[in-house]
C-alpha cells in the first residue's frame, strides 16, 4: 500500500514533529509513521506499519469516523483530543471546512506561540465511549477474529450485533463491509450515510474551539 503524499499545507513550521497518519483499511486500523525526520518538505517514504491487532487505534481514542485529528504532545499526552480538520482544501466544496485555521492553529503550537488546551477542558472535550459502543467494539473484534481464522459465516451476526450497537460508527460498520464482501464506498454505505445524516448527525463536527 503506497504512503499517501503528505499535504503541501503542512510545509513549514512544523519541524521537527512527527506525524502519524491512520488509514481503515479492510477493517482494520494501519498506522502510516513517517520517519522522525522534519516535516517541512519531501514526502514520508518509509512503508506503512501495520497496525497487528486491528482497530487498536479506533479503541485507545474512540475514533468513529475519518478524519479525526489529535493532537498528542511529546509527553505522550493529548494537547487537543478528536477533530475534524483537513491538510489541504480538496474536499472543501463538500465539507465547507477551510485548512488554514487548523494549520495555522497547529504551526503555532509547534512554536510555543500559542497554549494547549488546558488539561480540564481536554478531558471535557474528549468523547467517551458508551457502554453500547464498548459492546460493539467486542463484538466487532470477535468477528474479525473469526473471518481471518475462515469462519466468516460465524461472524456475520457479530458483525451484524455490533451494528446494531452503533449504528453510527463508521469504524465499525463501514469496517465490516470489506470482510463481508460489501462494497465500502457503494450502496451499503450510501444508506448508512443517509441514516446518520437523518438522525441529525452531521457528517463533519469540528471543535467550538
Amino acid at each position: 500500500m503506497r504512503v499517501p503524499p503528505r499535504p503541501a499545507g503542512l510545509a513549514g513550521g512544523l519541524r521537527g514533529v512527527e506525524g502519524v497518519r491512520v488509514r481503515r483499511h479492510h477493517g482494520c486500523a494501519r498506522q502510516e509513521r513517517g520517519r522522525r525526520a522534519p516535516l517541512d518538505r519531501g514526502g514520508a517514504t518509509d512503508p506503512p506499519v501495520a497496525d497487528r491487532r486491528g482497530h487498536l487505534l479506533a479503541d485507545l481514542y474512540n475514533l468513529v469516523n475519518v478524519p479525526t485529528i489529535l493532537w498528542i504532545d511529546a509527553r505522550g499526552r493529548i494537547a487537543r483530543p478528536n477533530d475534524v480538520a483537513f491538510g489541504t482544501d480538496t474536499f472543501k466544496h463538500l465539507t465547507g471546512l477551510e485548512s488554514a485555521k487548523h494549520l495555522a492553529a497547529l504551526r503555532a503550537w509547534v512554536r510555543g506561540e500559542a497554549a494547549p488546551l488546558d488539561e480540564a477542558r481536554v478531558r471535557a472535550l474528549v468523547p467517551l465511549p458508551s457502554p453500547a459502543g464498548q459492546q460493539a467494539r467486542a463484538e466487532f473484534g470477535l468477528g474479525r477474529w473469526l473471518v481471518e481464522r475462515g469462519r466468516a459465516e460465524a461472524a456475520e451476526r457479530h458483525f451484524v450485533r455490533a451494528g446494531e450497537l452503533a449504528p453510527h460508527d463508521f469504524t465499525i460498520r463501514r469496517g465490516t463491509m470489506p470482510m463481508r464482501g460489501i462494497d465500502p464506498m457503494g450502496p451499503k454505505f450510501r444508506e448508512m450515510f443517509q441514516a446518520w445524516a437523518a438522525s441529525g448527525n452531521p457528517y463533519y463536527r469540528p471543535l467550538p474551539e
